[in-house]
């Protein structure tokens, strides 16, 4: 078993031999200027700021042997699974299906939608197109972890509160002990972030555990 003494809100042991890594999200469209996130509004900045946590993250599951998943927010060019509900709402400059700088926004095979250069997938690791927030929702992630004897996730990516929260609560309703690593998510709005690091860990980690990545890291290495 390995430890990761400076979690919160307790120390995080768990089994590297059972234990995946998970990347949400870390697209074009929500990091780089020009995609859905700055359609929405929001200043990019933050999320391109964690991509260097990010690839050590991954650098370090690598290392260890531990799988290595990486989703991405996307939809059929038909829009066929993208509900109203989900893309009609608000006002942003751009809608998800729309012709924008890097493409169709959100759309699977168009530039936008795909993982930033810096953080992608090594030949051989799976990538989940996801229709929803959670990685788990008309996804095949539960059975490929199943597959593999998966018991405890580490996670990473955008943003925090969004994606990255929904699936981690899914894969604690799945029975999952889940850790976040907090250098290596972001949102467009901290103070966001901040909230949900504390209701994750609240009450004994409700939900899971949150970490530096330096202390990944390290019990990785050990």
């Amino acid at each position: 078993m390995a430890e990761i003494a400076t979690a919160l809100p307790f120390a995080f042991r768990f089994d590297p031999a059972r234990s995946a890594l998970i990347v949400i999200d870390m697209q074009r469209d929500f990091i780089e200027p020009g995609g859905f996130g700055a359609a929405l509004g929001n200043d990019v900045t933050p999320l391109q700021a964690i991509i260097p946590a990010t690839a050590r993250l991954i650098a370090a599951a690598r290392g260890a042997g531990l799988p290595v998943i990486h989703t991405r927010e996307c939809h059929r060019p038909d829009l066929s699974d993208c509900p109203p509900a989900k893309r009609d709402r608000g006002n942003p400059a751009l809608r998800i299906g729309d012709p924008g700088p890097m493409g169709r926004i959100l759309i699977a095979g168009e530039p936008g939608a795909e993982i930033v250069p810096e953080l992608a997938p090594a030949p051989g690791e799976l990538v989940i197109d996801k229709p929803g927030k959670g990685a788990f929702h008309a996804t095949g992630l539960g059975d490929h972890l199943a597959s593999l004897g998966i018991e405890a996730l580490i996670f990473a990516g955008v943003t925090t509160e969004v994606c990255v929260q929904t699936t981690m609560r899914e894969a604690n309703d799945r029975g999952y002990d889940g850790l976040l690593a907090e250098d290596a998510t972001e949102s467009y709005f901290p103070e966001f972030k901040a909230a949900t690091l504390a209701m994750i860990r609240a009450q004994g980690a409700i939900v899971g555990w949150t970490a530096p990545v330096a202390g990944i890291e390290a019990a990785l290495d050990g």
